[in-house]
């Protein structure tokens, strides 16, 4: 199996994953790029982590083929582990050692010399600002800053790929907003990130490209304006003071959008309606009419389609 392409990180073909007669990974097929962030998105028990076990070299594939950086990832495993790291859900430090401590070890673990282990563990805990807390056991870190550590480890090596498997599982959001600047430094000094999330948001802010998983199944993948274009247009919401200019409003607005049928009308008795807009000149024209017949508009806005209006469009309900 060879790639020509040398621009592609990974390149996955009829990946493929069985536990006790269940598929969990389906035919999967993925090109990610050098130096870009790839998201792979599915509900919980979807096959996200599976499949990023299998391209860590973790967990042996029941058929298809994975090629990290042109090597063959299931022949030549050792190879390909020189070229990434690795982090999970969990941490995998030992929170009964400090962060200096546990640096070391791994530095150790990796090859380097003690003196190299010293200037790497350094300037990692500065990096990840956990420097004043280096002497620190991980039993007393907050949550923010053990995931910040395990992500450290995971960079001693210097990898050219880094898998993260749901890094801000149980963050606050001011700790992720923290994660998330530390991932767009390595994004930065060039580092392939695939990034597994079931944050919506936070494959919005970070990914360049974004494949969505569900029953092991590949569903879809392009950008994140590629995969909102896929479920909707841009949609016009705009609220009245009260019902009667609602209806009133709905009348003129038969006249003008070609969709009214696909509206949603006085939404919660919000006296709100919302239409899917193909022209923004029809945005225009309601404006001038609305003004001549004097309705009083309360508020209004565009919205694009989100990605969690492709994650609930594309995936199935197993609340049901």
């Amino acid at each position: 199996m060879t790639t020509t392409n040398v621009d592609i990180a990974i390149h996955v073909k009829g990946l493929t994953k069985i536990f006790k007669g269940k598929t969990a990974v389906d035919k999967v097929d993925l090109t990610i790029k050098k130096g870009e962030v790839f998201a792979i998105l599915g509900p919980n028990g979807a096959g996200k982590t599976t499949t990023v076990r299998m391209m860590a070299t973790l967990l042996k594939a029941d058929g298809g083929t994975i090629e990290i950086f042109g090597h063959d990832a299931i022949k030549d495993a050792a190879e390909v582990r020189r070229h990434i790291g690795l982090t999970g859900q969990y941490a995998s430090v030992d929170e009964d050692l400090t962060a200096w401590e546990n640096l070391m070890i791994f530095t150790s673990l990796n090859g380097l010399s003690k003196k190299q282990g010293v200037e790497k563990a350094t300037q990692l805990l500065k990096d990840f600002t956990l420097y004043e807390a280096r002497y620190k056991q991980l039993k007393n870190f907050s949550g923010g800053m053990r995931r910040r550590l395990d992500l450290a480890v995971s960079l001693i090596s210097n990898p050219d790929l880094v898998f993260l498997d749901e890094p801000t599982t149980g963050l606050d959001p001011r700790t992720r907003e923290q994660m998330w600047d530390v991932i767009r430094n390595m994004i930065a000094e060039g580092t392939t990130v695939l990034l597994t999330t079931q944050y919506l948001e936070e494959a919005d802010q970070l990914a360049d490209h974004i494949a969505l998983i569900d029953n092991g199944k590949l569903v879809i993948e392009g950008t994140p304006d590629e995969l909102k274009r896929e479920v909707g247009d841009l949609k016009f919401v705009i609220s009245f003071a009260d019902r009667a200019v609602s209806q009133r409003a709905q009348v003129l607005m038969a006249e003008i959008f070609d969709q009214i049928d696909e509206a949603v009308i006085d939404s919660d008795d919000k006296h709100e309606i919302q239409v899917p807009v193909k022209d923004t000149k029809q945005i225009s024209d309601f404006f001038v009419r609305a003004g001549q017949e004097k309705l009083a508009i309360k508020e209004f806005s565009m919205q694009k389609p989100t990605l969690d209006d492709v994650f609930f469009a594309l995936t199935e309900d197993t609340s049901k």
